[in-house]
């Protein structure tokens, strides 16, 4: 079980951080997004599921 394959997320960012709190902008930051239309590719973990929902409403999150 151990080389069981994790699920992934891919984030787009779809609005600005511009004019968000910083602990905003600094998760963003943290999920590799910093400008509109980039895109992320993560692991699915707690730890992920958690900062996507502090910017939820920033990103567009697509189940992989």
């Amino acid at each position: 079980m151990a080389n069981a394959k994790k699920g992934t997320v891919k984030l787009t960012q779809i609005h600005s951080a511009a004019g968000r709190q910083g602990y905003q902008r600094q998760t963003l930051i943290g999920l590799g997004l910093n400008k509109i239309r980039r895109t992320s590719t993560l692991e699915d973990t707690p730890a992920v599921r958690g900062m996507i929902n502090k910017v939820k409403h920033l990103v567009k999150v697509d189940e992989g």
